[in-house]
Parts: structure tokens; C-alpha cells; sequence
């Protein structure tokens, strides 16, 4: 379930973005000015708002550490200001001039995109505040940015309907025609999907627009072998021009807001509708999913940004068949074991699953041997597979069944965190899991496999205020 539990209502005029860190809550609006709150209580900074733009502010974003945010406006500024004062960091300009639409930090915090309205695009050093490079798209303006998890490349939207893939170095790799009236925002999720025949990894890349569609694509960029693009599906709940789309920060949830003033809320695995949200009272123009804790802000033109909570469990359930909870396992049917092994990317072996009679209680009594033996799978690598699978979805029910809500769980060792810490991925971990995963010179995320842009590792206190309530409530 997902629930309303905030409500900000401090802007005077459209809120047009609202962006997290992981103790922070931007939000921008056609007032002229962004205004920062605390997540542990959403009380506004004694620095907020925060006032340079002298026209509309279109967009705001945070740097991957959270210590600095960027805004853009109409005013042909993008501005960069430290989170802990509020004092401003660089002015940078668009050499053009033309009003500036949308920005965003590369996962590394190196550089910084801008585009404007009357289509250039322009690559920011982000150390020096210097022009790295500039280019433009061939019609309309940029109104959508967002960069792959790795960092390789980023996608641009604008308002003819073009999404178009840029590399590190500002090359065109791509242009496509995307959305028939005009693309509105586009975002990847956090998580890679691995080719089983290839070995490759995509990108999930969600872009939507005035044609009251959002589109999954799915990208992937090696210098080897070069790029690719492929359509993958249309999701069409909203019956109005969808302006805004975003991932959950494990990439099984995506959610829209639309000129229908719904938000839509989707399982990314399966593509089906989870929740509908309907309290704004007009367009929804923004929407975004906290890093690290359950929180999802939806921004509207009634001038206000909603606060929604999702239960404990809410993200991995979303991924189950049927919408079973996961400590009901040994209740599925052999169509819900089924329905799994699809939503797994095994749906080759349901056949021989359905030939065995594999239930719910079966399929956690699975071994190496029952599956070799009995079920007749000879290749090692896809009884590994299976094996692996098994194995998450048996600790998914044993932390479910003991009540600790999942995002409490370090991915490395599977137990409750003590003094949770933010990667640079984005994740949380605990402190010494992830001190010593990093002293074994593992220099990827033990979330996304990706190379960590940094090893700093950040106190998540609001994490560990929301454990420790948890605790006192449930220890008692």
C-alpha cells in the first residue's frame, strides 16, 4: 500500500520539479524559487528558499553526494548552490542565452548537462564551472535529460518528439523519433538487465510526452561494440499528456504524472498498474523517488508537493505473482510459480516445471540435484541461474516473515543495519560491510555491478532514524 503523508504547500505559483538526496527535498517553481526540506520531518532549511533566478525555475537536481544542487530558469541561467548554506557556487550561462529547461549531474559529479529551449545542449565541467562542450539537437527545444547509470552516455528529449543519444564526449550516437507531439521527461532506471544469449547489458530508459504515452526503450553502449537502441513497450494508463516519468531507486517501480492530474504508478518487471494516485487537483509536472527510503514527491500546478509512503516490502512484492506476498511462497500454485519464472527471464523452463508439478512448496525444495536429476536441466549455467533465484526468494521470505521491512536489510549481508552508510551508487549499506567490501579492492557497486565513482562513504542518518524508530516500536 502507498500513502499521503506530507503535504508542502510553500511555492506561490506551478511547482515544475521537485529532486531527492538522501536527506533532502528540492523543489522548484514558477515563483523564481527553490525550496530545500529536511526528509526526517520535511521542516524547510533555515537557508530555504533559495532566490538568484529572475524568471520561472524549470529544474532542479542534485549532485550524486547531495552537497550541491543545480537550478536552470528562463532566465538562460543554470546555477549551482552549496546544500549546506545555500550559498551560491557558480552562475554558468547558456552561451546562447535562450531560457534553460532541464539540467542534470553525471553519476560521477564530473560534468553537468544543460538544455535550453532553443536546443543547444551544453556539457558543464563541474569542478571548474567551465564550457566542456556544446551541441544542439536539429528541431525544438530540449526540454529532458537524463544520463545511464555508467555514465557512457546521456539521452536528451525535445519537444518535436526526438530522443537523441549523446556519448561523454558529446558525439550524436543516435536520434530517433520517439513521441509523435513533443517528449516531456525521460529517465533511465538504476538497475541493468543482462542479455542471457550475449552476455550484454541494457539500460531501461523511460521517456514520455504529449501523445499520453510512456515508452521503455532499451539502450546499451560499449566501445566494442558500439550502441543500440530498442523499442520495448508502450504504457498507456494515462488518458492525457504524460509530463513527467521516474524509476525507484532499485529500478522495480516506475511512475508518471499526468495533464489527467493521476499518478500512475507501475511494477517495471511486469508493466502492470500497482497504484493510482489522484489528490492533486491539477497537472502533475513533476514526480521523483527518494534514493534510499520508501518516499516517493509529486509536484503539481496546484502549487503544492505530495509526500507518498510506500509500506514495508511494497518494492519486492511488486516483482511477486499474483501480487502474493513473498512469505506465501509455499501457498503459489503452479501457474504462480509459473508467472515467476517469466518475471526471472526463465520462462524457457516452465514447461519442464509444469511437467513436475513444481508448486510453491516444491520450488523452495529445489536443489542442484533435484534440478539436474528430476527436472532433466542439463546446462550448469541455467541450473545455476535457477539456484541463485531460489536463493534471493528464500531470504525474501525469511526477512518478510520476521516483520524487518526490506529497505532496513543490507544488500551485502542480508541483516538489519546499525549505522547504514550511502555509497556512491545511491545504495545504502552498512558501514562495515561496505568498508570492507571496498578494502577487498572491489571497486563496483554490490548492487549494480557498475564501477563506484568514488569510495566515500556517507552517515545515512535518516535511515538510521527511521531503523531506530522501528526498533523502539517493535521491541517492545
Amino acid at each position: 500500500m502507498v500513502k499521503l503523508i506530507h503535504t508542502l504547500a510553500d511555492h506561490d505559483d506551478d511547482v515544475n520539479c521537485c529532486a531527492f538526496s538522501a536527506s533532502l527535498l528540492a523543489t522548484c517553481s514558477l515563483d523564481k524559487t527553490i525550496r530545500l526540506y529536511c526528509l526526517s520531518d520535511f521542516t524547510e532549511l533555515p537557508h530555504s528558499p533559495l532566490k538568484f533566478h529572475t524568471y520561472a525555475v524549470h529544474c532542479c537536481c542534485f549532485s550524486p553526494s547531495g552537497h550541491i544542487l543545480a537550478s536552470c530558469s528562463t532566465d538562460g541561467t543554470t546555477v549551482l548552490w552549496d546544500t549546506q548554506n545555500g550559498q551560491i557556487l557558480a552562475v554558468m550561462e547558456q552561451p546562447s542565452g535562450s531560457p534553460v529547461r532541464v539540467c542534470r549531474f553525471s553519476p560521477d559529479s564530473s560534468c553537468l548537462v544543460s538544455g535550453a529551449a532553443d536546443g543547444t545542449v551544453v556539457l558543464w565541467n563541474a569542478q571548474t564551472y567551465k564550457l566542456y562542450r556544446c551541441g544542439s539537437v536539429k528541431d525544438g527545444s530540449l526540454v529532458a535529460c537524463a544520463f545511464s547509470p555508467n555514465g557512457n552516455l546521456f539521452v536528451t528529449g525535445s519537444s518535436c518528439g526526438d530522443l537523441t543519444v549523446w556519448d561523454d564526449k558529446m558525439r550524436c550516437l543516435h536520434d530517433e523519433k520517439a513521441h509523435d507531439l513533443g517528449i516531456t521527461c525521460c529517465d533511465f532506471s538504476p538497475q541493468p538487465v543482462s542479455d542471457g544469449e550475449q552476455g550484454l547489458q541494457f539500460f531501461r530508459l523511460a521517456s514520455c510526452g504529449q501523445d499520453c504515452h510512456m515508452k521503455i526503450w532499451m539502450i546499451s553502449f560499449t566501445h566494442i561494440l558500439g550502441f543500440e537502441l530498442k523499442y520495448k513497450s508502450t504504457l498507456s494508463g494515462h488518458c492525457a499528456p504524460v509530463l513527467a516519468c521516474a524509476f525507484s531507486h532499485n529500478g522495480q517501480m516506475l511512475v508518471s504524472g499526468s495533464v489527467d492530474k493521476s499518478v500512475i504508478v507501475y511494477d517495471t518487471n511486469t508493466e502492470n498498474i500497482l497504484y493510482t494516485l489522484t489528490q492533486h487537483t491539477r497537472y502533475v509536472t513533476t514526480c521523483a523517488f527518494a534514493p534510499s527510503i520508501l518516499l516517493l514527491a509529486t509536484g503539481s500546478m496546484d502549487k503544492t508537493v505530495n509526500i507518498w509512503q510506500f509500506d514495508p516490502g511494497a518494492l519486492c512484492q511488486a516483482r511477486i505473482p499474483e501480487d502474493q506476498p513473498e512469505q506465501f511462497v509455499e501457498d503459489w500454485s503452479e501457474d504462480d510459480v509459473s508467472d515467476w519464472l517469466c518475471a526471472q527471464g526463465l520462462k524457457d523452463l516452465v514447461d519442464i516445471f509444469k511437467m513436475n508439478n513444481i508448486d510453491g512448496r516444491e520450488l523452495l525444495n529445489l536443489t542442484k540435484e533435484s534440478l539436474a536429476d528430476d527436472l532433466k536441466i542439463e546446462s550448469l549455467g541455467l541450473r545455476s541461474k535457477v539456484l541463485r533465484k531460489i536463493e534471493e526468494l528464500r531470504k525474501k521470505v525469511k526477512i518478510l516473515s520476521s516483520g524487518i521491512p526490506d529497505e532496513f536489510i543490507c544488500p551485502i549481508t542480508r541483516e538489519l543495519m546499525k549505522d547504514p552508510v550511502i555509497a556512491s551508487d545511491g545504495y545504502s549499506y552498512e558501514k562495515e560491510a561496505m568498508e570492507n567490501w571496498i578494502s577487498k579492492k572491489k571497486r563496483t557497486s554490490p548492487m549494480t555491478n557498475l564501477v563506484l565513482p568514488s569510495v566515500v562513504l556517507t552517515p545515512n542518518r535518516t535511515l538510521k532514524m527511521a531503523i531506530e524508530r522501528w526498533l523502539e516500536t517493535h521491541q517492545k
